[in-house]
């Protein structure tokens, strides 16, 4: 039996379907959503192993596997396809995989016919928790991460908790990196750590009821759904560094994100915006959630520097979602020296450390 999250965005509307068996509802959530569709392009990755019924004729595009897949070539690549195939504007584009598919496959879609429907069929908890929901498309440059993009609303987003059960540990690692930031967020429906909220698909249901709630109230982050980056600016800076690199990609995203949150906490203490309570309660929630809070071993401050200068965020400085009294809200203008000694009191992980997370409890 699935289940369904509103996201309540008036014509842009859409339901996040959550559930066992969620992709074979695929069909029936076109007809409905993009009732003149005639084609529809599926967007997958090799890896991936989950095949849908577009109920339509369709072709099956295959992009590469990893965070390199989100590029500009790749865009190009997608949509010279689509043109190929004969998608017109009326017809829908289908990603299917986690969120390096949904990013680069909601943006070619947003950039094909300057607007083609898609939705998104999420196979990781990453995607199935965050990436897929709330419209926020993009690819990266060298010089950062989802520095182009789109916000672009799919028409309905299928969570079939079925295909989790394949995923190898470091990808559920990444998606427990996610829930741990939505424990953090300071909402009344924060969630625990894996099993704690029963199986997990009550945790994706209960994250995308979180997600859809912030989006509505801020569609293109203006305002509150900046609290959602929470953690992300070193996040996005540590994956960054690592664009191009040989040693398994470096940090994935969730891994990285657990970083940053700690990283927040200390910076945030440093400021004077909390207390050392508070720092302990984000080393507890993300220990909890099987994720280590190291920096990574031969990261250089100064090239984490740049990347955070260049987050969406900044306004030509450093600025960071931090806690504080009030509760999260984004600070301008962080000074270099503060961001430099923080990063030089977190921990230090070994070149080998990695996550600990495993599939659901």
């Amino acid at each position: 039996m699935t289940r369904t999250v509103a996201v309540a965005l008036g014509e842009r509307a859409y339901d996040v379907v959550v559930g066992a068996g969620a992709r074979h509802e695929l069909a029936a959530r076109l007809s409905a959503t993009v009732p003149g569709a005639r084609r529809a392009a599926v967007v997958t990755q090799e890896g991936i192993g989950v095949a849908v019924d577009p109920g339509l004729p369709h072709e099956v595009l295959t992009v590469p596997d990893g965070e390199g897949a989100k590029s500009l070539a790749a865009v190009e690549g997608l949509c010279r396809a689509f043109a190929r195939s004969g998608l017109s504007r009326s017809d829908v584009v289908v990603a299917v995989g986690g969120g390096v598919v949904t990013d680069l496959a909601g943006f070619a879609a947003a950039t094909f016919h300057r607007g083609t429907a898609y939705v998104n069929v999420a196979t990781s908890l990453l995607a199935q928790v965050d990436a897929a929901i709330g419209g926020k498309t993009g690819v990266n440059l060298p010089e950062g991460k989802n520095l182009l993009g789109a916000f672009w609303q799919p028409r309905a987003v299928l969570c079939d908790s079925e295909v989790l059960a394949t995923l190898p540990r470091r990808e559920w690692a990444c998606g427990w990196g996610e829930v741990a930031k939505y424990a953090l967020v300071g909402v009344a429906t924060a969630l625990g750590p894996p099993g704690a909220d029963g199986p997990v698909e009550e945790q994706v249901l209960r994250s995308a009821a979180i997600k859809a709630a912030v989006v509505e109230e801020d569609e293109r982050e203006g305002g509150r759904r900046a609290v959602l980056n929470y953690g992300h600016t070193l996040a996005h800076a540590l994956e960054a560094s690592a664009f191009g690199d040989d040693r398994d990609g470096g940090l994935r995203h969730g891994e990285a994100v657990a970083v940053g949150l700690v990283f927040a906490a200390l910076l945030a203490r440093r400021l004077g915006r909390v207390d050392d309570a508070a720092v302990e309660h984000h080393r507890r929630v993300v220990a909890s959630f099987g994720l280590t809070a190291r920096l990574p071993a031969g990261a250089d401050p100064e090239t984490l520097l740049a990347f955070m200068a260049r987050d969406k965020k900044a306004h030509g400085d450093l600025t960071f979602v931090l806690d504080g009294p009030g509760g999260l809200e984004v600070v301008r203008g962080v000074a270099r020296h503060d961001v430099v000694a923080t990063l030089a009191d977190m921990d230090v992980a070994p070149d080998a450390d990695r996550t600990r997370a495993g599939g659901p409890a």
